[in-house]
């Protein structure tokens, strides 16, 4: 495949093939295409009042710490709350309209209603339900098994209920506070694990992590409607902190999930009275997204309509505007950063591409100027570094994939923009951009596919300082790529 580069092509430039602009021998002078925006720069309104004072903050004074007890009941506090490995909560749901379906060893399909009271009366369809479950096994296969055991039902056999966690907004609870820094591409997935049943006089002895080698990043426990006393889940993490979840089965009216990560072994406390039934859930992390396998793929009709534009591009290099905010700082990150993040239209145009296997870039761009990939924006402030000529900068680029090699720089005062009219503060700022790299897209012999009168464009904010003032710049994001 071509490779993706903006200078020294033999070609005219396509993108001032679509202006009504010329090109000549010593630079290059074109009116601006329609998709192609001017500057557009954000300023903060004017102080009518002389500003305002910020506040001072008041810090603490030595004198005034607190006394050892308060510090670690503070330190514990806050190591609580900063690592967190537990969370539970109630599912909204009638449990009249939960049904377990199950099928027991002599093949026979059965039906267990909610709620359950065994202290008032026991379904016939929970005794053959005890009857095929089968002790839990924590100390090897020569452990001997006691009638104080509690049980599990076997995975061989058929089990499924009309309750699904992911009908109810558990998961995301589950990611907002057990994985909140999960980025965006990545997304939680629930397996049914195994029914477990406790019964009257019975407890569920520690079940290390060590047996659940399956790959999952966490457990979600959801304790069926069914009365009873006692029995407390306790859950312990890596460093034997421990949480104690008593549950909420002395009313039968609601149901209660608790979920723990993957590093956390569990235990149930000894019921006093009736059973505890509990069904649990393997949380899984996978990732999707333009960089890994996608979970969307393009229409025919969609991708038909791309082709067709794409067949009339051939040989060039061409480029459509993102149309989504991404809500970052251009002069931060790089363009190509936001690839895992893409979402809408951006995401199922990237697709798209990549399904006739081109090799699309992002880019950020701003008033008919592009930046090369590996490069942020730099819009540079009242004192600006700055190249000593133009035509330096731009002998500095090479290569492909709008790679360059950077210029030597000097300091350069640049006055306030304050004091410009618009034109003028327009050619600083144009100015700057060039100098932190940027060329025309015309240079770089972009063909722009995008309407911009027909669809939004994704503007981001750069943030620089003019005459003591915060004024912001508008840059929108391009997606480029060749069409051999």
């Amino acid at each position: 495949m071509r490779p993706l580069s903006i200078l020294n092509s033999p070609t005219p430039s396509s993108a001032s093939r679509l202006s009504d602009g010329s090109r000549h021998s010593d630079g290059i002078s074109f009116t601006r295409n329609r998709s192609v925006p001017d500057f557009e720069i954000e300023r903060p309104p004017k102080s009518t009042n002389g500003g305002t004072k910020r506040p001072s903050m008041r810090r603490l004074k030595s004198d005034h710490a607190p006394e050892s007890a308060l510090r670690w009941c503070l330190e514990s506090f806050i190591t609580a709350k900063s690592r967190p490995f537990t969370v539970s909560g109630l599912i909204p749901l009638d449990p009249s309209a939960l049904v377990l379906f199950f099928r027991s060893k002599s093949g026979i399909t059965h039906s267990l209603d909610f709620p359950i009271d065994v202290d008032y009366d026991t379904p016939p369809a929970l005794d053959v339900l005890i009857a095929a479950c089968r002790p839990h096994s924590t100390a090897g296969i020569n452990v001997v098994y006691t009638d104080r055991d509690s049980l599990f039902y076997p995975p061989n056999l058929p089990l499924t209920a009309t309750l699904e966690i992911a009908n109810h907004p558990i998961l995301e609870a589950v990611r907002n506070a057990l994985f909140p820094n999960l980025p965006t591409g990545h997304y939680l997935v629930a397996v049914r694990d195994r029914l477990e049943i406790v019964l009257a006089g019975c407890r569920m002895t520690p079940q290390p992590r060590t047996l659940r080698n399956d790959g999952r990043v966490a457990t979600v426990c959801v304790t069926l409607p069914v009365h009873y006393q006692g029995g407390a889940l306790v859950i312990r993490n890596a460093e034997q902190t421990e949480e104690k979840f008593f549950g909420v089965g002395g009313n039968p009216e609601e149901v209660e999930w608790t979920a723990y990560l993957a590093e956390c072994e569990y235990e149930v406390e000894t019921v006093t009275e009736g059973c505890r039934m509990s069904i649990s859930f393997a949380v899984h992390l996978k990732t999707y997204g333009p960089a890994v396998d996608p979970l969307i793929a393009p229409t025919e009709r969609f991708l038909d309509l791309l082709s067709d534009v794409l067949k009339k591009c051939r040989g060039k290099k061409v480029a459509f505007y993102l149309t989504q905010d991404y809500n970052v700082n251009p002069a931060e990150v790089l363009a190509e950063s936001l690839v895992p993040h893409l979402k809408g239209s951006d995401s199922l145009l990237y697709h798209a591409l990549k399904v006739f296997k081109l090799a699309p870039e992002l880019h950020w761009a701003a008033g008919g100027y592009i930046w090369p990939i590996q490069y942020p924006v730099d819009c540079g402030n009242d004192l600006s570094e700055s190249p000593t000529t133009s035509a330096a900068m731009l002998a500095g680029f090479t290569g492909s994939s709008l790679s360059f090699s950077s210029p030597s720089r000097r300091s350069v005062a640049v006055p306030p923009m304050s004091y410009y009219s618009d034109s003028e503060q327009t050619d600083i700022i144009r100015q700057r951009v060039k100098e932190s790299g940027a060329v025309p897209i015309s240079k770089a012999e972009i063909t722009i596919l995008s309407d911009t009168s027909l669809e939004p464009m994704s503007k981001e904010k750069v943030y620089f300082s003019s005459n003591g003032e915060l004024e912001k710049l508008v840059v929108n994001v391009l997606l480029v790529t060749y069409v051999p």
